[in-house]
């Protein structure tokens, strides 16, 4: 007679422990909205006094830098960057490289047509604009495009894919968006919030592609036994 009970045994411990991941998962999304909740709500918060901090310490060397940072923080230097990539991974024959550089340029498009949307939506004046009106004014001048950061958000976005794949490697990364992020502040071009908002939807959209287009990639993240 054949003995079921250590197939029925494993079958019942997969689908325990497949359970236990989404819990992980629904679990971890609820963190991560408290999380985003709290900084987004503390950023508003300290806007003015942030401003006022970085008008109050400004130097041309520093100005330069910030400026320059600024400039090659754009999306066509990430869409450069991105092709580079794409195409070494292509040389290589890695398709598991190349589905995750492609799944980095879906996150950056989705965060900055996001982004446009948001500004459109809810035009608030840039804190280099002298203007009493901080919210509304026109929709279409980008002047009043302040939020979110339309940089930092695709930044985010398309580095933000690379913590679903190689956590350290994409934390580490995550220092590009804020040196820009902080670039994009110094100039006056935007407040904390700005910044904040726009990593919240970076994140979210790089979140929402990896789980679409990496199936591995949710895994690595809920499941403490795959390494990382």
């Amino acid at each position: 007679m054949i003995d079921f009970k250590p197939k029925l045994k494993i079958a019942f411990d997969e689908t325990d422990w497949n359970l236990f991941v989404k819990r992980n998962s629904v679990f971890y999304w609820l963190i991560g909205i408290l999380i985003a909740a709290i900084a987004i709500g503390a950023a508003f918060y300290l806007d003015e006094t942030v401003w006022h901090f970085i008008t109050q310490h400004q130097s041309r060397p520093m100005r330069s830098f910030m400026q320059n940072v600024s400039r090659f923080g754009d999306w066509p230097s990430h869409v450069a960057l991105g092709l580079l990539l794409l195409a070494i991974a292509w040389r290589r024959g890695s398709k598991r490289w190349m589905r995750i550089f492609l799944a980095m340029f879906v996150a950056m498009a989705i965060a900055g047509l996001a982004g446009h949307v948001i500004k459109r939506t809810i035009p608030r004046a840039r804190p280099s604009v002298k203007s009493e009106l901080r919210w509304g004014g026109p929709r279409f001048e980008s002047k009043y495009h302040a939020l979110p950061s339309g940089h930092v958000g695709a930044s985010t976005a398309f580095f933000g894919v690379l913590l679903f794949v190689r956590r350290r490697i994409g934390l580490a990364c995550l220092g590009i968006p804020v040196l820009i992020g902080f670039s994009r502040m110094y100039i006056g071009a935007h407040y904390l919030s700005d910044v904040v908002v726009a990593m919240a939807l970076g994140l979210l959209c790089a979140s929402l592609v990896a789980r679409l287009m990496l199936p591995d990639a949710q895994a690595r993240i809920c499941d403490p036994r795959i390494h990382v």
